[in-house]
C-alpha cells in the first residue's frame, strides 16, 4: 500500500531511500502521526543490529509503531526497549521485580477509577531528563474500550499562528510531579516526592535531538511558565494573570486537535513504541469496572533543550 504524505513537509526527510528492508512494511494509520508494522518479529529485533536500526528509522519517521500479534516473553519485551537505551523505575507504579524497568498497569475488577491516565500527557517531563520512549504491551483488554491516543507535537507547533510561535520562543516552564501524582497523597507523602523529583524547568518548545524538529513541550504536568512576566509580555498585572494562564491553557489545548490525533485499539499481544520527545498521549478510562492489564518499559532520555 503506498504511503499516505502529509501535504506539508513540515520535518526533514527521517528514511534514507533504500535503507529499509522490504520484509518490514509500515502502513501510516493518519496523514501526521502513526503506523502500524508488519513483518517484523520484535525478539528478532531485539538481537539484529540491522533490523533494530531499521525498526528505529520507522519510528523517527512515525512518532509511534503499532504491533499485532507479538507473542514475547516479558524478558523480550524489555530486551527490545533495552536497544533503544537504559530503562528507568517509575516513583509511584513501580517494576516488576523479575524485570526490572517493566512497570505493571494493572486495573483489576476490584480497582477504583483512576484519574491521571486519562489525560493528555508527555510521560515523565517531571524529571530533569524526561524519558525518551516507551515500549508498551497489551496483556489483557475489554472486548470494547480502553483505546489510547498519540498525537504530534512537533506537528501541533508547526500548526501554531506565527504570532503565538514568536511569543513563546525562549518561554520555559515548571513541570510537576507533586500536583499530579502526588495530589492524592497525605501532605507528609507529597512533600516527599517533591523532594526526590523537584519541580524542572523546561523550555516550551523543545528541539528533537535526532530529526531536529521544533516541539510544542507543555502537557498536563505543565504549571506555569517561569519567565513569562517581562515587559515585552506584561504591561499590567492583567496581562501576566490570568494572561500568562491563558496562554498556556491555549498551548495545552492543542494536542486536543485530531487532526494530529492517532487512536489505536489494544488487542492482547498488541505493542505501542513511541517517541515521548515528540508526542503525548492519552489513555481513555471508558471501560471501568472491566480489567485492563498494560505492561510498560520507559527507556530513560535526556535533558531537553
Amino acid at each position: 500500500m503506498p504511503q499516505r504524505v502529509h501535504p506539508k513537509e513540515s520535518a526533514p526527510a527521517l528514511v534514507r531511500p533504500g535503507v529499509l528492508r522490504t520484509s518490514i512494511k509500515a502502513e501510516p494509520l493518519t496523514c501526521t502521526i502513526g503506523a502500524e508494522v508488519f513483518g517484523v518479529n520484535l525478539a528478532d529485533a531485539s538481537r539484529d543490529d540491522d533490523l533494530f536500526a531499521e525498526f528505529r528509522e520507522l519510528l523517527l519517521k512515525y512518532k509511534v509503531l503499532f504491533l499485532r500479534d507479538q507473542d514475547i516473553t516479558r524478558a523480550e519485551h524489555v530486551a527490545i526497549a533495552s536497544r533503544f537505551g537504559p530503562l528507568e523505575d517509575h516513583p509511584v507504579a513501580g517494576s516488576d521485580p523479575d524485570h526490572p524497568g517493566l512497570v505493571r498497569i494493572h486495573k483489576e475488577l476490584d480497582s477504583k477509577p483512576e484519574h491521571y491516565e486519562n489525560a493528555l500527557h508527555c510521560d515523565g517531563t517531571w524529571r530533569e531528563c524526561p524519558p525518551m520512549g516507551a515500549v508498551l504491551r497489551c496483556v489483557e483488554t475489554p472486548e470494547v474500550g480502553g483505546d489510547t491516543v498519540w498525537v504530534n507535537m512537533a506537528e501541533a507547533y508547526s500548526r501554531l499562528p506565527e504570532h503565538i510561535r514568536t511569543q513563546i520562543a525562549g518561554l520555559r516552564a515548571r513541570h510537576s510531579i507533586e500536583a499530579t501524582f502526588g495530589a492524592v497523597m497525605p501532605m507528609e507523602q507529597r512533600h516527599q516526592l517533591k523532594a526526590r523529583y523537584p519541580d524542572p524547568e523546561h523550555p516550551v518548545v523543545r528541539t528533537h535531538p535526532e530529526t531536529g524538529e521544533q516541539i510544542l513541550f507543555v502537557n498536563a504536568f505543565t504549571t506555569h511558565f517561569v519567565n513569562f512576566h517581562t515587559p515585552d509580555n506584561v504591561r499590567f498585572g492583567q496581562d501576566h494573570a490570568p494572561g500568562a494562564n491563558n496562554l498556556l491553557n491555549y498551548l495545552v489545548s492543542q494536542a486536543a486537535v485530531p487532526e494530529y490525533q492517532v487512536r489505536w485499539r489494544w488487542r492482547r499481544n498488541s505493542f505501542a513504541i513511541w517517541d515521548n520527545r515528540s508526542t503525548q498521549h492519552y489513555a481513555v478510562q471508558d471501560y471501568w469496572p472491566a480489567v485492563r492489564k498494560m505492561e510498560r518499559a520507559g527507556i530513560v532520555g535526556d535533558r531537553p533543550f
